[in-house]
């Protein structure tokens, strides 16, 4: 009789003093981020699917396209509906496939997997992630490599739930390093036109935006590094009333961010996503900061979780 496997997979824990992490075979998601036994990411229960894609790799696209259309070089391509209620494809094709370890040490964790040639994406890449623990936090690092004879167009996102320890998430503020948001039809969740300005309450974000009552599904853009960032980062941050929390850093090519706040999160209730990408909702058919990989090519990019104060 064989060992029962939760629905995430097999559990891989590192650490490195009081600093742990837990990462799923299944997706290969962050499953939970805490320092001195206080949560810094949204965590739940390993027999169970990632509950509103909380700690997901989205990869070859993050978001949404539209129909599941797109096309490579003038060639119709049609994805499953994995969001059929809305009629899109979403979050890219690795979220529920176990992927495959390949170092795991005390501090760090390396998965790998392989999107092959399939109706709707013709052209295979593999694709690896590691997750490392250090005194500073949390870094991931993603690869991509192109397996196939033609280049393609990709993106690639996250989809953390930053926590601030154990403050409720009314209790909480979020800063942006962005400066245009992308307008959203309500029924499709599908851009409804060009990037504007940030306004209204959105007009806080880079400042800090009190999230008691506010309700997001959002994408925004123009995130960047500030001017005199000496590392040329982009940070983002959930902080409780103290100023204690976490950030949510990122190499620039990260130029998009989706907020998205939950309002059921298993055990939680309210919480939030920031979701760092590199490119917006339906780039496979905008084309707008999608990366071109040529045959052969590797692309490679981090983001991390950093505990504040």
């Amino acid at each position: 009789m064989t060992d029962e496997i939760p629905a995430s997979g097999r559990q891989f824990e590192i650490a490195h003093g009081d600093t742990h992490a837990v990462v799923t075979e299944v997706g290969a998601g962050l499953r939970g981020f805490h320092v001195d036994g206080v949560p810094y990411s949204e965590s739940y229960e390993a027999d169970r699917l990632a509950p509103a894609a909380a700690g997901a790799v989205l990869v070859p696209w993050p978001n949404r396209v539209a129909d599941g259309r797109w096309s490579l070089e003038g060639e119709p391509q049609q994805l499953a509906l994995t969001e059929p209620e809305r009629g899109n494809a979403i979050h890219g094709l690795l979220r529920h496939i176990p992927w495959t370890v390949s170092e795991h040490t005390g501090s760090t964790v390396v998965l790998h997997a392989m999107i092959p040639a399939q109706p709707g994406w013709p052209i295979p890449l593999l694709t690896s992630v590691e997750y490392s623990v250090d005194a500073d936090g949390l870094t991931v690092r993603h690869t991509v490599e192109n397996l196939g004879s033609r280049r393609v167009p990709f993106g690639l996102g996250v989809h953390p739930y930053p926590r601030a320890g154990n403050a409720a998430t009314d209790e909480c503020t979020l800063r942006l390093a962005a400066s245009n948001v992308l307008p959203l039809d309500g029924e499709r969740m599908l851009p409804s036109g060009p990037p504007r300005e940030l306004a209204g309450v959105e007009q806080r974000l880079p400042g800090g935006l009190a999230l008691r009552d506010v309700w997001l599904d959002t994408p925004f853009g123009g995130a960047a590094p500030a001017p005199d960032d000496p590392a040329g980062l982009v940070r983002h941050s959930v902080t409780d009333p103290n100023g204690h929390g976490v950030q949510v850093w990122a190499d620039p090519v990260f130029t998009w961010v989706q907020v998205y706040t939950a309002g059921d999160f298993p055990g939680r209730g309210r919480a939030v996503a920031v979701e760092p990408m590199t490119c917006p909702p339906d780039a496979l058919n905008s084309g707008v900061d999608l990366i071109e990989l040529e045959p052969g090519g590797t692309w490679s990019a981090r983001w991390g979780l950093r505990p504040l104060g």
